[in-house]
């Protein structure tokens, strides 16, 4: 069970980390990628799909992983 709530803290810590990098990034405009598509078909509302950012996002991470477990 100390295994277990050890896990769960290191996830907790992981998603607040990763939480507080959306915000920076959200800060310096990188939400609005070129490739974001919005589509408001009503007044109450609103579609967005950042394309842009899941590529830029999928690229980074593809490479942090390639060097974290290198052989």
């Amino acid at each position: 069970m100390q295994n277990a709530g050890k896990l769960l803290l290191a996830g907790a810590l992981v998603l607040a980390v990763l939480g507080g990098g959306a915000l920076v990034l959200a800060r310096l405009g990188v939400d609005r990628l070129p490739g974001t598509i919005r589509w408001k078909p009503s007044e109450s509302t609103s579609v967005v799909v950042p394309l842009g950012l899941m590529v830029v996002v999928s690229i980074v991470g593809t490479i942090v992983l390639n060097l974290l477990f290198r052989r």
